[in-house]
C-alpha cells in the first residue's frame, strides 16, 4: 500500500525546526513535499555544524523524503512560479512573522482565489492577533509564557528540557495534525474547499498545561517547581544517582508498583510511607532512597530489576539508546546510504501503520536539487528556466 498522505502535494516555504518537522511527519507519510527555498541561502539549518557531507546533521533528518526547489519570492517572476505551484497543491506551510507572506501578495486570501482547495498553515510564535504578534521568540520563551517553564525542575532554578517542546510539540505536531484535520474536513465538505490554520508555539505550550490547569482549578494553588507528583515532589516518581554518577528513573505511582519496589530494595518499611500524599516526609523518604541507589552502579540496578515489576529503568543517553534492544526492534534508527557520504543512520518513522505505513524514500535534497525536475512538470520549457536562472529568480 502507498503511504496513508501518498498524493497530497505540501509546499514548505518553512526553515529551522518547527516546520521542518511538520513537513517531515507528512512527508514520512507519503506526501510530497517540495522544500521552497531561497537562491545561494536555503534553510538557514543547512549549514549548522556539525556537518555530514555539504550539508548540516540537522538538515539531513529534518528534510529526509522532501524535494527542495530554489525560488526567489521577492521577484515578481519567482511570486508568479509559485503561484503556478499553488494551482497544482493541496498545502501551504510557512513560518514567517505574521504579514510577510500578505505583503509579498501571497498571502491565503491571494492564493485560495487560485486554489479554492488550499489548506495554508501559519507557524508562528504568538500567533495572529494580539500584542505579541510580531514579537520575536524562540522555544524557551514560550515554554516561558506558557507557564510551562514556572513549575518545571526542582525546588528553585527553573529547568529547561533537552528536548525543544513548544517548536516540536507546540508547533510542529499541532501544525501537522490540524493539517491533516484540514485535510480531512475538505474532503467532507461538498465543495471541496481548504482553510486557514494559525498555529502559535506559546498556544500549544498552554496546552500542555491540562493536568496542572485541572488541578489549579480544584485547589486554587499556583504551580511550583517539586510541588508535585509528577515534577520531583514525589519521592516514588523520580531520578536517582547511582554509585557511577548515571541515573535511574523511578515511577512507581500506583501501589503495587510501590510495594514491588519496596520489596526489591528489601525495604518493606517503606511501605508504610505515605508514598502518594505530600510533606516533608516525601524529601526524608527520597534521601533514603537516594542512599539506597548510590550503593550501586547503574549497570547493577539494571540487573536487579530486571525481576522486579515496579517501573525503574536507567537514563539512557543518546548512543545507549541507538544500541538499545528494543529501540532496534521497532526500528527507530535505520541505516541508510547516501552516494556522496555513505552510510549513516536516520531517524526511523515513530508511527507504525498496519497497511498504509511511513516510509524513508529519500535523503535531505541539496540546495536546489530538484528545481529544474518540479518546474519542467508544471510546463516550464528549458528556455524559460535558462530565463529565470539567469534573473536569479531560482
Amino acid at each position: 500500500m502507498e503511504g496513508a498522505l501518498c498524493g497530497v502535494k505540501v509546499l514548505d516555504l518553512t526553515r529551522l525546526l518547527p516546520g521542518g518537522f511538520c513537513t517531515m511527519l507528512l512527508a514520512d507519510m507519503g506526501a510530497e513535499v517540495i522544500k521552497v527555498e531561497e537562491p545561494g541561502i536555503g534553510d538557514y539549518i543547512r549549514t549548522r555544524p556539525p556537518l555530514v557531507g555539504k550539508n548540516s546533521g540537522f538538515h539531513l533528518v529534518l528534510n529526509r523524503n522532501k524535494r527542495s526547489l530554489t525560488l526567489n519570492l521577492k521577484t515578481d517572476a519567482g511570486k508568479d512560479v509559485f503561484r503556478r505551484l499553488v494551482w497544482d497543491a493541496d498545502v501551504v506551510v510557512e513560518g514567517f512573522r505574521p504579514g510577510v507572506m500578505n505583503r509579498l501578495g501571497l498571502g491565503y486570501q491571494v492564493l485560495k482565489k487560485i486554489q479554492p482547495r488550499i489548506v495554508y498553515c501559519a507557524i508562528t510564535g504568538y500567533g495572529i492577533g494580539g500584542p505579541l504578534e510580531l514579537k520575536a521568540g524562540h522555544d524557551i520563551n514560550y515554554l516561558a509564557l506558557g507557564g510551562v517553564l514556572s513549575y518545571s525542575g526542582r525546588e528553585g532554578l527553573p529547568a529547561t528540557s533537552g528536548v525543544q517542546i513548544a517548536d516540536i510539540g507546540g508547533g510542529a505536531l499541532m501544525a501537522a495534525f490540524s493539517i491533516v484535520s484540514a485535510l480531512l474536513a475538505r474532503e467532507r465538505d461538498p465543495h471541496g474547499i481548504g482553510q486557514f490554520i494559525d498555529i502559535s508555539m506559546r498556544d500549544g505550550s498552554i496546552a500542555f498545561n491540562c493536568l496542572r490547569l485541572g488541578k489549579y482549578l480544584a485547589d486554587r494553588k499556583v504551580p511550583l517547581p517539586g510541588d508535585d507528583q509528577l515534577n520531583h515532589g514525589m519521592a516514588c516518581y523520580n531520578i536517582y544517582e547511582t554509585r557511577d554518577g548515571r541515573y535511574m528513573a523511578l515511577g512507581a505511582l500506583e501501589a503495587k508498583f510501590w510495594e514491588n519496589f519496596c520489596e526489591a530494595m528489601a525495604r518493606p518499611d517503606w511501605k508504610e510511607a505515605r508514598y502518594f500524599e505530600p510533606g516533608d516526609h516525601q524529601r526524608e523518604l527520597y534521601q533514603m532512597i537516594s542512599a539506597a541507589f548510590k550503593q550501586k552502579t547503574q549497570s547493577e540496578w539494571i540487573g536487579h530489576f530486571a525481576a522486579h515489576d515496579c517501573c525503574c529503568e536507567p537514563v539512557l543517553n543518546l548512543d545507549e539508546v541507538m544500541r538499545d534492544e528494543q529501540v532496534r526492534c521497532r526500528k527507530m534508527f535505520v541505516e541508510m546510504v547516501h552516494e556522496s557520504w555513505g552510510a549513516y543512520w536516520q531517524l526511523g518513522i515513530a508511527p507504525k501503520f498496519s497497511r498504509t505505513p511511513g516510509t524513508l524514500r529519500s535523503h535531505a535534497p541539496e540546495l536546489g536539487e530538484h528545481t529544474e525536475e518540479i518546474l519542467s512538470v508544471l510546463g516550464f520549457s528549458q528556455t524559460e528556466l535558462q530565463s529565470l536562472r539567469a534573473a536569479k529568480v531560482i
